[in-house]
Order: structure tokens, then sequence, then C-alpha cells
């Protein structure tokens, strides 16, 4: 099933979910752990009639839920053919059928709170380094790669963030190591704000808003990320 670009998914309209980094994303607040049981067990006959379900977290007070598919299709400009994690249609389908799962139940959603933390590092050279990366992150060499095109290390079951690999000459000195942290298109200004007011500076604004380097009074830099192709306007 072919992936879906940011542009469909806007245009899907998914009120309750966000597009954060590879996934949708859903935080759904409940009462109690038993209230949140009693919604997953709803989502989890509608995943089996669906054939395709979300991973699940389960805290006090609140249900996250994330939708992708694991063997969406990319085609790069060319034509070429690969495998990603990504959402594709049966993803839309199942956030829409949550979406009325929840409201069918009472919960209210609570979009702007969801978030995705991802690793960074900038090299000139990820083919040698991701299988150091990936055994120690996760053990297993086949995490190289995983649901994408490039070195990207990616833990199947979800243990650890991902780490993704940016360019660096050899002999660039900065900081090699980051973290991103995305957020909801709602959340970018207020969550800058509170970094400001921590104590944090913006370094590069420049691809605002999708993404803002922020740097630490220790020089130590982060990444706010949104994802803007998938945002809607309402």
């Amino acid at each position: 099933m072919d992936m879906l670009r940011g542009e469909q998914i806007a245009e899907a309209k998914l009120t309750d979910w966000r597009k954060l980094a590879q996934g949708l994303h859903a935080r759904y607040l409940v009462d109690d752990f038993g209230a949140g049981v009693r919604f997953l067990a709803v989502v989890g006959e509608a995943g089996d009639a669906a054939g395709h379900h979300p991973s699940v977290a389960v805290g006090a007070g609140y249900v996250d839920l994330k939708l992708l598919t694991a063997d969406a299709i990319y085609r790069d400009e060319v034509g070429t053919e690969y495998v990603v994690e990504w959402p594709t249609q049966q993803d839309l389908d199942l956030a829409r059928r949550i979406t009325e799962i929840a409201a069918n139940q009472g919960l209210t959603a609570d979009p702007a709170s969801v978030s995705v933390l991802e690793l960074g590092l900038d090299t000139a050279d990820s083919a040698t380094i991701a299988p150091v990366w990936a055994a120690l992150l996760t053990g297993d060499p086949a995490a190289q790669g995983h649901g994408s095109p490039s070195d990207e290390i990616r833990d199947a079951t979800l243990r650890v963030p991902n780490l993704w690999f940016g360019d660096a000459a050899d002999d660039d000195a900065r900081q090699r190591f980051h973290v991103e942290v995305y957020v909801a298109p709602e959340a970018t200004e207020q969550r800058l704000a509170a970094a400001i007011a921590a104590g944090g500076t913006v370094v590069d604004d420049s691809e605002a808003p999708g993404l803002t380097v922020i740097a630490d009074q220790d020089g130590n830099r982060g990444i706010l990320c949104v994802d803007t192709s998938a945002a809607t306007n309402e």
C-alpha cells in the first residue's frame, strides 16, 4: 500500500490525530485505568476487523495511540520502490474509526499534547557507524535501515527512540548528537516560548516552524520539529 504524503494526511482532517515523525499520534483522556482498558478493548475489535492495529501506551489518565503501516511503499524520484514505515490509507481509516469509538465512550482527545522524541547523529559515513549503533541500541543488526531507505536505526519493539543520521564533514567539530522533539503544530509556539523562558536560545529558525534549533546555556542543541506538510488550516 502506498505511503501517504503530508498533503493527503492534511486533507483527511483527522481532528484527534497529529502526524509526528513517521506516524499518526493521538492521546485520549480517561478517568482511570479501567476506562482506558475498556476503550482499548473496542479499539482492538476495530483493529481485528481491519486487520491492522495501533501501538498503544496507557498511563495515569491517558491512552496514547500510534498508527503507521510497517510495509508502506515509497517511490523515489526515479520510481525505485522502498518498503518503509509510514501512514497509509488503512491508517487514516482506522484513525477515523478510533475517533468514533472515543466519541461514543465520551472520551476527550488531547492532540496538542502528543510528542515524539528521536535522536540525530551527524556523520560523514553513516553506513560504517550505523551497525555499531544498531547493536548498542537494540542488539539487532536488522534495526539498521528497518522501515527506512536510509541507515536510520529503528527498534521494531519500540524500546528506544529512533536514531537517524545527518550529514557532516569528517573534520566537523560541532556537536554531532542532538535530540529532536516532534510536537503538534498548535503546541509549537508554547513549547518554544517555554524553552526560551527557561534560558534556551534560538540558534537557527531559518526553517521554522518545521525545524527550530535551540541551544541550552552550555551550547547543547536540540531541534523542535513539526510536520507542517500534514497540518490542516482549521
